[in-house]
Formats: C-alpha cells, sequence, structure tokens
C-alpha cells in the first residue's frame, strides 16, 4: 500500500526523440492511484505531426501509419491536465526526460502544470541509489517478473506503480510519505526555476547555470550585454526555461522586447 494524502499519477511517454525543444509526444499512459488505493487510466496514442524517425520507431513500435489518424496534441491536452490537476506525478526517468517533455508539450498548448505545487516522484532515482540499473531489470529485481513488453507506455507504466510499491516494502528507511520521497530522492534541486538547470533562484538572486555566463548574476550579465536575456528568449530554449526567464526578467525590470 502507497500512504497518500491526494492521488499520485504513474505516467510514462513514448516520443519522436530526445530534444524536449523540438520531439513531439506519440504516446501517454497515465495510472492515476487514489488515496484509498483504487485506479483510474487515460491512455492516448497521439499524431505528433512531424515524422517518427526509423530508429525511434523500433524502440518503442509505433510508426507514422499507426498516428496518422489519432488526435494531435492539443486535441487531448486539455483532458490530460485536468486528469492530473489534482494529483503528485510518478514516473521512471520522470524528472529529466518525461516531465519537461510532458511540460513542454502543454506550454505549446498554452497550459501550465503548475509543477510547483506537485511533488514529483522519480522511481529510477530510488532504484538508482539502491540498486544502480535500468526499467527491465528492476522490474525482475523488485517483482521477479520480466518486463516482456519494455518501451509500451501502458507496460512501463504498470511496471513502475508495481516497482514504486516494491521499493516501499523493501526498504524500511523510506518513509510512506509522497513529499518526503519527492524531496529524498529527487535529482531536481529546488533551486532551478526551469527544467532544463538553465536559471537558479539563490538567496533572492537569480543566476545562469549554462554558457559564457554561467553562475553570473542577472543584474551583472546585463550590465555585460543587454541584449543577452533578449536573445535567450529568442533563441531554441525550451518554452518552460523561456517562461521563466521572463518571470525573473520582469521582476528585476530587465526588457526582452
Amino acid at each position: 500500500m502507497i500512504n497518500l494524502t491526494r492521488p499520485l499519477a504513474f505516467f510514462d511517454l513514448e516520443t519522436t526523440g530526445l530534444d524536449i525543444t523540438k520531439e513531439r509526444i506519440v504516446e501517454i499512459s497515465i495510472l492515476k492511484l487514489f488515496p484509498d488505493q483504487s485506479r483510474k487510466s487515460l491512455y492516448f496514442l497521439v499524431n505528433p505531426t512531424i515524422p517518427i524517425p526509423k530508429e525511434v520507431a523500433a524502440i518503442h513500435g509505433i510508426t507514422d501509419e499507426q498516428v496518422k489518424d489519432c488526435p494531435i496534441f492539443s486535441e487531448v491536452a486539455k483532458e490530460i491536465a485536468d486528469f492530473i490537476a489534482d494529483a503528485d506525478l510518478a514516473g521512471y526517468n520522470s524528472n529529466r526526460f518525461d516531465i519537461p517533455m510532458l511540460t513542454e508539450e502543454m506550454l505549446r498548448c498554452g497550459i501550465d502544470l503548475y509543477l510547483e505545487e506537485k511533488n514529483n516522484i522519480d522511481v529510477q532515482t530510488i532504484f538508482h541509489a539502491k540498486e544502480k540499473r535500468d526499467l527491465s531489470a528492476a522490474y525482475q529485481f523488485y517483482c521477479e517478473k520480466e518486463l516482456t513488453n519494455a518501451h509500451s507506455a501502458e507496460a512501463d507504466t504498470e511496471a513502475t506503480y508495481e516497482i514504486f510499491k516494491a521499493q516501499l516494502t523493501r526498504y524500511p528507511d523510506i518513509i510512506n510519505d509522497i513529499a518526503y520521497i519527492s524531496k529524498t530522492y529527487s535529482q531536481n534541486s529546488s533551486a532551478h526555476l526551469d527544467n532544463a538547470k538553465r536559471i537558479l533562484k539563490k538567496d533572492n538572486q537569480y543566476f545562469l547555470c549554462f554558457g559564457k555566463y554561467k553562475d553570473m548574476r542577472f543584474q551583472d550579465i546585463y550590465e555585460k550585454n543587454k541584449g543577452y536575456f533578449k536573445w535567450m528568449y529568442n533563441a531554441d530554449f525550451g518554452l518552460h526555461t523561456k517562461a521563466k526567464l521572463k518571470q525573473a526578467c520582469n521582476e528585476l525590470g530587465i526588457s526582452l522586447v
């Protein structure tokens, strides 16, 4: 039993690739677990509107032909957002990939997931902290089952749910509390404002975390190069990074136009 005070949505994505700014979702599966341990599921195949590379299709088994008549993401985005609105999120490698990818797709549709209000459980970080292996090995190790349909979003989601339950049983030092687990086993620093970890807020100061101005305060960067933040805002960065950049610049009175 997973101790919950609010729903926990396990989810998995299959995509056209790994670049969150350019690639698109082709499959999403969500398993929503409620405090009474009841469950609801939501599943979509999605037309990404861009070609699925053959080498990627060979991994997850989803082809252009299979999704050509499926809804595009903007047609299902609100239903997905509503389904997880009251829930914390859980996945496998989700803090590094699935959450940033889902966030980008939602922002393209004008939808904010308000991630700062959610706990995010990445089952992989617990697994790597304890055992250092991948999803199929985790499923075999914790559940003594073979993951026969790996890279199917539904199979991966169900496996992630079962692994998390098994982890809570196996490790008595893991407190059965979602907020505690999210904080203890998260690889994301809460000081980073954006999913890509480009922007850091520390002691009420904003810093960049990349490039030639890495570790410099926004004010100091602006004094050196008044056009740098405008360039960033119009360059090929993720929408979540741009939204947080605009938020920081607005607070500091730095114009992006």
